[in-house]
């Protein structure tokens, strides 16, 4: 049998080897170190404010908590299964450091506000640390735009070929995706800026505490008003692995066309050899590993999501052991977001190169511009609908001859209607389809210039 060093006299015996180990959460909460530690200087600050220790007895006590962090930071400090968590963990060691003061530490508080406080101390630093690698990797699609605002890229519908895109444009779509992301979680954010120290195990506490003044030196927003509420209230951990699960949503789309384009039917980019692997039988192969792994670790994100959700789902209040359970779903996706994020980063940044001539030789391959005919006849009053069916009528007659549309002789367009003039040719370049989509928000180059000074201005004024 284990030592039993957690639990008051109302046990007569230790927990079961076994039991204890399953029971245990030290070798995946300890992660969460420092934000107990500053939650719990916080915690002896405010207790010496209120008089309920001595001044005196404060200032051990933070003196103490700093020696820890100073140690576990030196690697001094491992607590192993037998301190159950990185909560008692921190107070024992106290102890041994500070003596019998150290086990003042824990009035008027209980371990279920004191890792929900650490929870949110943890998820509001990370958040603020996604937000930065979200711009980061704005700023680096902000570049690559720039570069290649006339560069022009085949756009798809069904995966079929629809019309011409300024490159440009399409680069900027991911970036509208992570901007949603960037404000979302600094909406979240706030939600998880709450403090719940000082709710106690569920009821508050007897002691005249001042729960607004350890909220302020934490930095908190406000406290929870409702002290049931703030110690079972995982919601801001689900809005995080909601808003997490998008990321990975818009990571991934990008990665499966990355995919695409470095494919050989594609053929839109080369991997660079920084950001590429090689296959272990067949030596011509040079495989997209960084946008397969993104696009891999989504469903790890997704699942996690799924998790809490089940996992909070019939709870009765207040604090249950099941919660638990929510750490390891959190550390892993800040884990796997922060991961993808930076890796996607340096792969758009450094590991691919866009191959123009055969983007351009793409855009002219096809009948992309075929909206375009009909939007020459509707601009000459032709009816659209009329249009439309003129240009399914030539585009049939193409195929069957193995013509594009600008290898029809004027007399073939002026057969197929008389208000085609010669300037046809000129409006069915790939050049002019994409520069004629001129409306707001469109692909047309004015658009696009505009749409990229919109964009840095966005980060600028952060």
């Amino acid at each position: 049998m284990t030592k039993q060093t957690t639990w008051s006299q109302r046990f007569e015996s230790a927990l079961h080897p076994a039991i204890a180990r399953f029971n245990a959460s030290i070798n995946f909460d300890i992660e969460l170190i420092e934000y107990d530690l500053t939650g719990s200087i916080a915690h002896a600050k405010m207790l010496a404010h209120v008089g309920i220790i001595s001044p005196e007895e404060g200032e051990q006590l933070v003196v103490g908590l700093e020696q820890i962090r100073s140690e576990y930071r030196q690697g001094k400090f491992t607590p192993g299964i037998d301190a159950e968590d990185v909560h008692f963990a921190v107070e024992r060691r106290l102890t041994e450091i500070v003596g019998d003061v150290g086990k003042k530490l824990h009035t008027a508080r209980s371990r279920n506000d004191q890792v929900g406080t650490d929870t949110r101390l943890y998820l509001r630093d990370q958040i603020s640390q996604i937000r930065t690698h979200l711009r980061e990797c704005q700023l680096v699609l902000l570049n690559l735009a720039q570069d290649n605002v006339e560069t022009l890229i085949p756009g798809y519908t069904h995966l079929q070929r629809a019309q011409p895109l300024s490159l440009a444009h399409h680069l900027l779509a991911y970036f509208e995706m992570l901007e949603r992301d960037w404000v979302r979680l600094g909406q979240i954010q706030e939600r998880v800026n709450i403090s719940p120290l000082g709710c106690g195990a569920l009821a508050g506490t007897t002691f005249p505490i001042d729960r607004h003044y350890s909220a302020n030196l934490l930095d908190f927003a406000s406290v929870y008003s409702n002290s049931l509420d703030g110690v079972s209230d995982r919601d801001f951990a689900i809005e995080f692995l909601s808003a997490a699960s998008l990321i990975m949503v818009h990571l991934s789309r990008l990665s499966e066309e990355i995919i695409l384009w470095a494919s050989q039917e594609f053929s839109f980019v080369t991997l660079k050899d920084s950001c590429a692997t090689g296959s272990s039988i067949m030596p011509q192969k040079k495989n997209p590993d960084v946008p397969e792994l993104v696009r891999g670790k989504t469903g790890r994100v997704f699942g996690h999501l799924q998790a809490l959700l089940v996992l909070m789902k019939g709870l009765p209040l207040a604090y249950n052991k099941d919660l638990q359970e929510d750490k390891e779903a959190l550390f892993d996706s800040v884990r796997t977001v922060k991961g993808c994020l930076e890796a996607i980063t340096i792969l758009l940044r450094e590991g691919l190169e866009f191959r123009t001539q055969r983007l351009a030789q793409a855009v002219n391959e096809d009948f992309s511009n075929a909206t375009d005919v009909a939007d020459y006849l509707a601009a000459k009053g032709v009816p659209f609908r009329e249009a439309y069916n003129l240009v399914g009528k030539i585009v049939r007659t193409c195929l069957m001859a193995g013509k594009l549309l600008k290898d029809l002789t004027l007399q073939d367009w002026q057969e197929l209607h008389p208000a085609i003039e010669e300037d046809i040719y000129q409006a069915i370049t790939p050049t002019q389809v994409v520069a004629a989509r001129n409306s707001y928000g469109g692909t047309g180059f004015e658009q696009v210039r505009q749409a990229l000074e919109n964009a840095r201005a966005k980060i600028i004024a952060e």
